[in-house]
Formats: structure tokens, sequence, C-alpha cells
């Protein structure tokens, strides 16, 4: 997809719900800049490698947290998710809060309005 706020000129989403989380990301006015994190970005977790899906960062003032990393899925439900991606999703979740005093935050969402629910408390 041709983008604007993307670090790149083009987003390469790999599925439908990544599209439209991009989509949204890219005509957000709270939204500077954004990028699908390559292939070669990952976490070192004890199951193995993590490669969060997105870097997000917003204005300054107009949200909680202005950095963001976020993983997106299909469904919330943790039912659907396998045991080892959760334990590597807790590993992400204490691992960009332990390098960033809590300046990044890290979360699963499974659309732009779930992400502004976050970022806005």
């Amino acid at each position: 997809m041709k983008a604007k706020k993307h670090l790149y000129d083009h987003v390469v989403f790999d599925s439908t719900n990544e599209r439209d989380f991009a989509t949204e990301l890219d005509i957000n006015t709270d939204v500077v800049v954004y990028v699908k994190l390559p292939d070669g970005f990952y976490i070192s977790t004890p199951v193995g490698h993590y490669n969060p899906d997105w870097a997000i960062a917003f204005y300054e003032g107009k949200v909680k947290h202005i950095y963001f990393v976020a993983e997106t899925k299909g469904s919330m439900s943790s039912m659907q998710l396998h045991l080892i991606e959760e334990s590597k999703i807790h590993c992400a979740r204490e691992h960009f809060k332990a390098i960033s005093n809590g300046n990044v935050v890290y979360d699963v969402v499974d659309s732009y309005k779930s992400l502004m629910d976050k970022i806005m408390k």
C-alpha cells in the first residue's frame, strides 16, 4: 500500500487486518510516523526470537504514550494465541518496560481503535 507517514513510501502487510491498521495510522492526525518492523528486528526470548509488527510515534501532548510498539492480531482472545506466542508477548512487554523506563509502550491490539484506547489511558 502507498503510504504518507510510513518510514518508507509503501507498506507491505501480512493480512487485511494489518492493511486496515496501516490505513488508519496513515490518516490519523495524532501519528507522526510509523513503520512495519522488518523481520530482522526481533527480541530474543527464552522461547525463540519474537518480531513485533509495528513501531509508532505520536505527537507529544495529544496522547499519553508517545512511542508505541504494537503486535496486531485478528482476535484478542487469549484462547486463540498459542502458549509460545503468549510467552513471547509477555517477554516483549517486559523487554520494552526494562529498556525504556516506561517511555516505549508495547501491547497487543486488534484494531486502530484498541490502540487508541490503550494510548489515551
